[in-house]
């Protein structure tokens, strides 16, 4: 019998030294382990390009909403090693969307890693994932490790992070030793400003607005004030140059200014009783009220109307007549006239002379235009 669980045992060695060899222990990896995800009939393959797959490892459970719904079935490296190629297996009666995501977790503290997939967070979920899809390395992601958050943790704590902490807090305390009262009366003044600040918010903001438009407006005025700012130059040069009589001249208007103050000071009650005095005038010409613009219209034409402005000019004088030519109108002045057409001569008696006879009419030639002046001549000449 001891023979027999030798030669057992030693056919059992060489069993498993023979599937160890066999492409080392991806002979284990490949042996489906019991108690896995249930993939159903129809299972479908997707791919799933990781950065770092830490230590995945074939076998692990896929889950969805942590529930194990297929099986990770190999891990390769892409032809360009610069990532991690994870082949799986999923339940061909999970619908995943086309823009599935693809996270690497842990179960526990120290437990396996699995890989998490899921639909996007960042977009809309369209389309359904297949078999064959492979899911990019912009949307897969990795939880850090352990070992990462404790060797941060250590870095912080010998790194001289926590020394800067202490330091901070006894200078803090130095501080604020015997100074209680000066820091509450600070912090109550600070809750003073908040509150005022907090209640002129309206104008502040109205304020910050207007600095806005004012920066856009200066925005848009770059170059002028780029043109501005490179010409100020020969201006200040100016200034510089002259510094000398400016300062003389604001010295001249300090003495001015002081002697102006001197004298109106000295002259106070005599400049009182003069515009006292002063005021019955400017009343009365107050009550003038439109009178004096006119009687200060014809100042200058005295004692002729303001109307003869328009007739001297300098050494002569222009006339304006209107002479009325109409022939109706001269013979009624003539025949209505009490005066003598004719003067007698001196020694006669007076006596009044026979009106003239008036010609005919009709045998006077019409006359108009520039002949009409001739024409009453004529008329008149032989009336005679």
């Amino acid at each position: 019998m001891n023979g027999r669980k030798r030669i057992a045992g030693a056919l059992a060695g060489v069993l498993v030294l023979a599937g160890c060899s066999d492409g080392g222990f991806n002979g284990l990896y490949g042996t489906p382990l019991p108690g896995g995800a249930d993939v159903g009939d129809h299972p479908y393959h997707v791919t799933a390009l990781f950065t770092d797959v830490l230590d995945l490892v074939p076998q692990s459970s896929v889950k969805v909403n942590d529930v194990a719904v297929g099986r990770v079935d190999k891990i390769t490296l892409t032809p360009d090693t610069r990532s991690a190629l994870v082949v799986m297996t999923v339940n061909g009666d999970i619908a995943l969307p086309a823009n599935a995501r693809a996270e690497l977790k842990q179960s526990s503290l120290l437990g396996e890693k699995f890989v998490e997939l899921g639909v996007p967070t960042a977009e809309a979920a369209s389309g359904k994932l297949g078999d064959g899809a492979q899911i990019p390395l912009g949307r897969t992601n990795r939880n850090p490790e352990v070992e990462e958050v404790l060797g941060a943790l250590s870095l912080l704590l010998n790194g001289g992070g926590v020394e800067q902490i202490q330091k901070i807090s006894h200078e803090l305390n130095d501080a604020l030793s015997g100074n209680e009262p000066e820091i509450r009366a600070l912090l109550s003044r600070v809750d003073e400003l908040a509150t005022q600040l907090d209640g002129h918010k309206t104008e502040i903001l109205r304020a910050i607005d207007g600095l806005g438009k004012l920066s856009h407006t200066l925005t848009g005025q770059t170059q002028n004030l780029t043109n501005a700012l490179d010409n100020l130059a020969p201006g200040l040069k100016v200034v510089t140059d002259q510094r000398d009589q400016l300062v003389a001249m604001l010295n001249a208007l300090n003495t001015l200014s002081g002697v102006a103050v001197d004298t109106v000071t000295k002259s106070r009650d005599q400049l009182v009783a003069n515009l006292r005095a002063l005021q019955p005038t400017l009343a009365k010409l107050g009550e003038a009220g439109q009178n004096l613009p006119n009687a200060l219209q014809i100042l200058l034409t005295y004692p002729f109307p303001d109307y003869a402005g328009n007739v001297i000019k300098g050494d002569y004088a222009n006339v304006e007549a209107n002479v009325n030519l109409d022939l109706d109108t001269l013979i009624s002045n003539f025949t209505n006239s009490s005066q003598p057409p004719i003067a007698l001569p001196s020694g006669q008696p007076s006596a009044v002379a026979p009106p003239l006879p008036l010609p005919d009419l009709g045998t006077v030639p019409p006359v108009a235009g520039p002949d009409l002046l001739g024409g009453l001549l004529g008329l008149i000449g032989g009336g005679r």
